[in-house]
Parts: C-alpha cells; sequence; structure tokens
C-alpha cells in the first residue's frame, strides 16, 4: 500500500480499537472515500465484544483538516450526505468512543471528533467550524450535536464566524474534555482507554443510551443488571479489594 495514499487505518489490540485518519498531503482532510468508509469499517469492531473502547486519531501531528475541497467541485464528489454518514456512525457506536487530538481539527475533523463520547487535545491544537467560508449549510443534526457539546452561543459564534480556537478556549466551552500538555496526549488517551476497558460495560452502555436521550429503557437496563450479575461483581469485587471481572455482555 502506498502510504501518502488518503486511507483510515483501523488496528485492534487489547480490547481498543484505533482508527487513523491519513491524508498527509492534505492535512489528514477526508476524501468522498475516506467519507464513505467509514461505517463499513466501524462496523466489525461495533460487532465484535471484545473491542471496549474506540480511539479516533488522525495520523502525524494533526487531526483532520476537514473535507478534502477540491472534492466539492467534483459532480461525483463527496455530497455532504456522506460526512452526516459518517458521523451518525460513529455517534452510534455502541461502547465508548475517544479523540485523540493535535494540529488542526476543522470542518468535517470536528464534525467527526464531536461524534466522539469524549475529546482529549493538545496544547496547539486549533478546532474551527467552517461552513461559512464556503457557503456550506451545515447539517441539521450537527449543528445539533455541536450545541448540546458548547450551548447556542459558542455554536453560533463557531458557524457564523468559521474562526478557528485554540484548545483551551475548546476546553472552556465544551468543545474539549482535556487538555495536554505536548508530548503528553498519546499517553493520556492510552491510560484512559485502559481504564475504561476495565470497567463496566453494562454501565457504560446505559450510560451511553441514557445520555443520547433514550428514554423508556429503565426497565431493560435494570433487568440486564439483574441478569448480568455485574452489580454483584462489582460489590463483591470492592468489599475482597481486587479488580472486578465484569461479565455483560455475556461471552458465551
Amino acid at each position: 500500500m502506498d502510504r501518502t495514499e488518503p486511507r483510515l487505518e483501523l488496528t485492534v489490540a487489547d480490547g481498543v480499537a484505533t482508527l487513523v485518519i491519513s491524508n498527509p498531503a492534505k492535512r489528514n482532510a477526508m476524501t468522498a472515500a475516506m467519507w464513505r468508509s467509514v461505517p463499513e469499517l466501524l462496523a466489525g469492531p461495533a460487532a465484535d465484544a471484545s473491542v471496549r473502547v474506540l480511539v479516533l486519531t488522525g495520523a502525524g501531528e494533526t487531526f483532520c483538516a476537514g473535507a478534502d475541497i477540491s472534492s466539492l467541485r467534483d459532480p461525483a464528489g463527496a455530497p455532504q450526505e456522506l460526512a452526516v454518514a459518517a458521523e451518525e456512525a460513529l455517534a452510534a457506536f455502541p461502547r465508548p468512543t475517544l479523540a485523540s487530538v493535535r494540529g488542526y481539527c476543522v470542518g468535517g475533523g470536528s464534525q467527526l471528533a464531536a461524534a466522539c463520547d469524549l475529546r482529549f487535545a493538545e496544547e496547539g491544537a486549533s478546532f474551527g467550524v467552517t461552513p461559512a467560508r464556503l457557503g456550506i449549510v451545515y447539517p441539521a443534526s450537527s449543528t445539533r450535536r455541536l450545541v448540546a457539546l458548547t450551548g447556542p452561543a459558542t455554536a453560533k459564534h463557531l458557524l457564523f464566524s468559521g474562526e478557528l480556537i485554540g484548545a483551551q478556549r475548546a476546553l472552556r466551552t465544551g468543545l474539549v474534555d482535556e487538555v495536554l500538555p505536548a508530548g503528553e496526549l498519546d499517553e493520556r488517551v492510552e491510560a484512559y482507554a485502559r481504564v475504561l476497558v476495565s470497567r463496566s460495560q453494562l454501565t457504560q452502555a446505559a450510560a451511553k443510551e441514557f445520555a443520547a436521550g433514550r428514554e423508556g429503557r429503565d426497565a431493560h437496563w435494570a433487568d440486564q443488571a439483574r441478569r448480568s450479575g455485574d452489580t454483584a461483581e462489582g460489590v463483591a469485587a470492592f468489599l475482597e479489594r481486587r479488580a472486578p471481572r465484569f461479565t455483560w455482555p455475556s461471552q458465551g
């Protein structure tokens, strides 16, 4: 494979799936083919019960500079629907998702990062939502997701102006959850992923569903808790001062 070709790379190790955006010639901009491949690539780890966490990051020193603008001039290029489908597939991933951001996280890059459950950024990272620079109408679903993270005023600022903001401002407004000094991002994300791998998938799955606003499933999750034995195992492990051995979902 030509390592300079635009691509997405998926690896799985020790319960953590890592999806890397790579388009080195264009600061990891997403081509039509890259957008199209996201749902397909995510389907594998989503169906693999051994995968406990997904990390999304960019190759090299940048996360993603958005959509490859040259594709927007091509009638056969990437329609906005492809980006939305990729974003929704990421948001629907059944286990925790982490965006690990350094460098530029702009346009479609911010769209993807916002679809993750949590965002970790390195000092010096830049964030922007830039459709106003191109005369593009940002999708309603993406706008709602941005508003949910940052509040209406910051979302409007980003969308109205297309200006970039730094990591600290992104942290203050809720667009980012943690900012790390240079050189510490990878270590922190890896350590946090390891924490999530050790925790109850039952708790995580229910919390993710509730946080997304899905209602009327309290009884379902209470039944899952009773059937799984995770609560009893968690309490026993705490009292016995050992690591818990959670079993939901059943591997049998």
